[in-house]
């Protein structure tokens, strides 16, 4: 049996702390639910697309940052599960609007079958590319995880049967019972629910026995191997975790552009996806969902304003890097 760990309890936070991040929180959390209703009110109904896309991507960075964060593994790869994710959900369109096959079964549009699908699969594809990944560490592990990633790139590259480099598109967005998705207020609904459980569901698991577990590999892995603990079977759960949770924001950005293309899996946005975590605070889950909203909205703002938008965006987040290194969570919410 392993030996107990020193701490059984994530580090005090002061009650001032605390009472701010709830207050942050409730008004991040006020704010996802009236915003629907202030677009409309605002005669800028497009906002509502908008806002969906920060949410989805939102969920791909908290996923990021239970590996990145919590657990230490810093994966250039990432944007492989969130691609994948997609695929599987247009493939399974694909078929079921062309009344074709694969492997005997002719494809699904129900939303309920596809998504759990899509997680299913990255998961799977992400067990032996995790295994493989993990016996190395540091800047192998890094360039690992790019490699495998680019070798998913261009496997959808070169399947022409799919698009290939053209990508392929959704007729409509998946069928959900009881909800019309084709509605942008539902599915903008449906993305936050999903948003919102996600990120419970990583916040539980830091807290948890698994989650110091992770933690304590990122602080000293020779420790806990000292200890007992398995330390490779915990990182390589939560490396299939993670991939399972960039797998739903890609399904959902699947219906949300009704379009996949090899470009969600490049490494240009596992960097993206790397910004969002780090400009966020890593280890903090939640500051990850605002780096992923101040990240895309600058991005939209500045693109907007000139076709230059990356020179200023560049040296903005190289300042913000380097005098606030707690990320937008440590100032907004005096995350430790």
């Amino acid at each position: 049996m392993p030996a107990p760990l020193a701490s059984a309890q994530l580090p005090a936070t002061p009650p001032a702390s605390v009472a701010r991040r709830r207050v942050v929180l409730l008004a991040g959390c006020l704010l996802l639910a009236a915003l629907p209703a202030i677009a409309h009110g605002a005669g800028q109904p497009f906002l509502i697309a908008t806002f969906t896309r920060f949410v989805i991507y939102a969920i791909a960075a908290v996923s990021l940052d239970l590996i990145l964060g919590i657990g230490g593994l810093t994966s250039f790869g990432h944007a492989a599960w969130f691609g994948l994710g997609g695929y599987v959900v247009a493939i399974a369109a694909f078929h079921a609007q062309d009344a074709s096959t694969l492997l005997g079964w002719g494809g699904s549009t129900e939303a309920l079958v596809v998504w759990p699908l899509a997680i299913a699969v990255t998961a799977l594809v992400a067990l032996p590319i995790g295994a493989l990944s993990l016996r190395t560490s540091g800047i192998h592990f890094i360039m690992i995880t790019l490699a495998f990633a680019q070798m998913l790139f261009y496997l959808f590259v070169s399947v022409k049967f799919y698009g290939g480099d053209d990508g392929l598109a959704m007729q409509r967005r998946n069928t959900l019972a009881g909800a019309d998705l084709r509605d942008a207020t539902v599915f903008y609904y449906v993305c936050v629910a999903c948003l919102v459980a996600w990120t419970t569901l990583c916040a539980a698991i830091r807290r948890s026995r698994f989650g110091m577990v992770l933690s304590g590999c990122r602080q000293s892995e020779r420790r806990l191997l000292a200890l007992g603990y398995p330390v490779y079977r915990y990182k390589l759960v939560a490396f299939v975790l993670a991939a399972a949770g960039a797998a739903l924001s890609g399904a959902l950005w699947a219906n949300a552009a009704r379009f996949v293309s090899p470009d969600m899996l490049a490494w240009v946005k596992s960097g993206e996806l790397m910004v969002m975590v780090i400009l966020g605070g890593t280890g903090t889950l939640f500051g990850p969902i605002a780096g992923a909203f101040v990240l895309l909205g600058v991005e939209q703002l500045l693109s907007a304003w000139t076709e230059h938008w990356m020179l200023i965006l560049g040296p903005l987040l190289v300042l913000f890097v380097v005098f606030a290194r707690r990320g937008l969570w440590g100032l907004v919410a005096g995350e430790r």
